[in-house]
């Protein structure tokens, strides 16, 4: 159980609350310092991604424990909320401030600091309010990064709800035309899949007992071990239908946020009417927060249940990866169409997921990863065009490819990344994930099914880079100017990413291999 200190303050404890300090200076000032409160607030995200690399250098990729303080690393762990109610049936209630990374939640954090960076250098375009808009930005990282290390169920929840306010504003305020009603959209898809979140702590709370205290308790370490719940609780007996309705009410809580099919419609409406910086953090780390909660929760938590539903799971993933490259090939938005293709690439982590299999769960987190820079780079370069053109039709242009040689180019890399091109670090994560998932025979077929993904996916890109990018310029873009260095400092970092994961992908895959093989072998015990 290794601590890290700066100052005197845990590690975690700044990666979380860094962005409020940010936060606080940006709302301290005049809302006519737009400079200054744009170069803080990017200053602080720079700050966290220097600390996350100085975790970097001190992680130790040997420890596993899924299920165990010892595998932990960088923990604090302190007594938040412990109140006594001797005359009500709850007893006492001890809640801990309790925050610590392993394999599975460490590439998380890493990611979120990346993209928090990459979204506030874009989030320069913003011209309306920037004080109100970067103080939302940096409390949404905050939301972000305190649920990736959250090892407390009732801490886990709170950072969980926290996203919501300052994503329902940066949508509902900064966003495009119909910008209420998707933001609208958003808060209610995620404040239903929350309540079935809520009853589930709540039931897990009353089932549980700690070995070693006899205490209730919300410590997702403790919740995963099978004598945590005495027999005759909700959950004292494997495999059991409270078990059962157990999983399924956390799934939908985690599946709107991935978001997994029918609970998808959201996520369009959302990416369209938000600003680009907020469709970057949207796609490249929010929709990692529903994947991570299985991975980190239900999984190890309910391990029969997620048995016993492997096989739905991997029909969701397949209808998610079919589906979502089905819709995007029918778009004539730019934007939209990356919307739609990040549902069909969730269904591939979705799918690794429910092999159940190292392999399979190594190319989940991995694509979780890839995914989100590579998207990020994706919607950044709509933004390009769209600060330029004020358009997103993907029938208004052709030809940009002479005209803007540099944004082509960057375009390119994370086009060909989504499809899949080895070289670049999709390739390894979809192949393992396929690997996995043929390695199971129960979702063999599934699997198979799913693999005509690639060829729609291929279909729907290529057929964007002949309509943008290939053929006569309409006169009226004559004036468009290429991609810009600012707009370089955002992109170029994730593509030397995507480049050097695809080359060299032990990089990444020995952060997280020994906590996956552990989780595997703990679940399927």
């Amino acid at each position: 159980m290794a601590e890290l200190k700066i100052l005197g303050i845990g590690v975690l404890s700044w990666m979380v609350f860094l962005p409020v300090l940010g936060m606080i200076i940006v709302l301290a000032l005049p809302k006519s310092q737009t400079k200054a409160i744009k170069y803080i607030a990017a200053g602080f995200m720079v700050l966290l991604m220097f600390i996350s690399v100085y975790m970097l250098a001190n992680y130790d990729s040997s420890k596993a424990g899924v299920n165990s303080l010892e595998g932990l690393q960088f923990v604090e762990k302190v007594t938040w909320i412990d109140v006594d109610f001797p005359a009500a049936m709850i007893g006492k209630i001890h809640i801990e401030y309790f925050l610590g990374a392993d394999g599975l939640s460490f590439p998380m954090v890493l990611l979120t600091a990346l993209i928090g960076f990459v979204g506030a250098v874009a989030s320069f375009s913003i011209k309306k309010n920037e004080k109100g808009y970067y103080a939302m930005y940096l409390f949404l990282i905050t939301g972000m990064m305190g649920t990736f290390v959250a090892l407390d169920f009732f801490l886990f929840f709170v950072f969980w709800e926290i996203m919501l306010f300052p994503m329902y504003f940066l949508i509902g305020i900064w966003g495009g035309e119909r910008r209420l009603y998707a933001a609208i959209k958003f808060f209610l898809y995620t404040l239903f899949g929350s309540v079935f979140m809520l009853i589930v702590m709540i039931a897990l709370f009353f089932s549980s007992k700690d070995p070693q205290t006899g205490l209730h308790t919300f410590n997702l370490i403790t919740l995963m071990n099978p004598q945590t719940f005495p027999p005759e609780s909700f959950f004292g007996v494997l495999g059991n239908t409270w078990r059962l309705l157990a999983f399924a009410g956390l799934f939908i809580g985690f599946a709107i946020k991935v978001p997994v099919f029918p609970f998808h419609t959201w996520l369009p409406d959302a990416h369209v009417e938000a600003p680009t910086a907020i469709s970057v953090i949207l796609a490249g780390v929010l929709l990692k927060l529903g994947t991570y909660g299985l991975i980190r929760i239900s999984f190890p938590i309910f391990p029969d249940a997620a048995r016993y539903f492997m096989y739905p799971m991997a029909i969701l993933a397949a209808i998610n990866i079919i589906y979502g490259a089905l819709c995007a090939m029918a778009q004539k938005d730019f934007k939209k169409l990356i919307a739609y293709s990040s549902i069909s690439h969730m269904g591939y982590v979705l799918l690794g997921m429910a092999s159940l299999t190292t392999i399979g769960m190594n190319g989940a987190i991995f694509q979780m990863f890839n995914h989100g820079t590579i998207t990020a780079v994706m919607f950044l370069m709509v933004g390009v065009i769209y600060d330029r053109a004020h358009t997103r039709g993907l029938y208004d242009f052709g030809g940009l490819a002479n005209k803007m040689p540099k944004y082509f180019a960057v375009t390119m890399i994370a086009f060909f990344a989504s499809i899949g091109l080895p070289g670049l670090s999709a390739f390894i994560s979809e192949s393992f994930i396929f690997l996995g998932g043929f390695n199971n025979e129960i979702i063999r077929i599934v699997t198979i099914v799913s693999a005509t993904g690639i060829i729609l996916n291929a279909a729907y890109i290529l057929w964007t880079v002949q309509r943008v990018f290939l053929g006569e310029l309409p006169t009226k873009w004559d004036g468009l100017n290429d991609i810009s260095v600012r707009e370089l400092i955002s992109s170029v970092p994730l593509i030397v990413i995507i480049i050097a994961l695809g080359i060299y992908p032990s990089l990444f895959i020995n952060l997280m291999s020994n906590s996956v093989t552990q989780l595997i072998s703990f679940i399927m015990k």
